[in-house]
């Protein structure tokens, strides 16, 4: 079966079993998805308060936590997510719970990976998140992986695209270079972390709007205001 080549959706995935959490990391990575796996749920939500994702797969036996309180937590802080449950539990009350707590979706392990990939294109399919006009004319679309400004998109680099989007979602909030290294690259970086001042220097280049402050020392923030050029 054919799946359909996935854009670069961000995927939390919360697992304890490392064996079944490699698998579906496997799957998801091959069909494109940048994908963040967590063994506990502490580490899922931390994650979670510092990054935005477009869609969740939540183990519910966790060893610190219950995935349906996961469930609960990232439904109110964003109702657009798309959630997914992959729960060895199939009876009938565990799934209503799960569906009370507004999942898209509840699926019984163990799971094809053809059939999981289609369930989760299919959600991202109808959660995609439209770009968000910002009054000064910035915009960001995250289904597509793309930053307007005056509603010409930015000549971006995958990399910078992943940085500046980084920054735009989390206005005041100071990021490292280690900790943008980390959204950049799906496997460990061994070279310097200076690297992130070259790519914001091209960012600044692209953009005629001041969105980007050196706080020197620590990294770089989104600034709460800016002009434009």
């Amino acid at each position: 079966m054919k799946v359909m080549k996935a854009m670069k959706y961000n995927i939390l995935y919360v697992e304890d079993d490392p064996v079944i959490g490699e698998v579906i990391e496997e799957y998801l990575k091959t069909a494109g998805y940048h994908v963040h796996r967590y063994l506990n749920g502490n580490e899922a939500l931390s994650a979670f308060a510092a990054e935005r994702f477009d869609l969740a797969i939540l183990d519910i036996m966790l060893p610190d936590t219950d995935g349906i309180d996961i469930l609960k937590h990232l439904r109110t802080s964003d109702p657009d997510i798309g959630i997914i449950m992959l729960s060895a539990l199939d009876d009938e009350g565990t799934q209503l719970h799960a569906f009370n707590g507004l999942c898209d979706d509840y699926i019984v392990k163990p799971v094809s990976g053809i059939l999981l990939l289609k369930r989760v294109e299919t959600i991202l399919r109808r959660t995609a998140r439209p770009a968000t006009p910002h009054p000064d004319g910035l915009s960001l679309d995250t289904a597509a992986y793309a930053f307007y400004e005056d509603g010409q998109k930015v000549p971006l680099t995958v990399t910078e695209y992943l940085i500046l989007a980084a920054l735009y979602k989390r206005p005041g909030k100071v990021f490292t270079r280690a900790e943008l290294l980390n959204l950049v690259y799906d496997t460990e970086y061994y070279g310097s972390d200076r690297v992130i001042d070259s790519h914001i220097k091209n960012i600044r280049k692209k953009l005629r709007t001041d969105i980007i402050e050196t706080v020197i020392g620590l990294g770089y923030r989104r600034k709460e205001s800016y002009e434009t050029e």
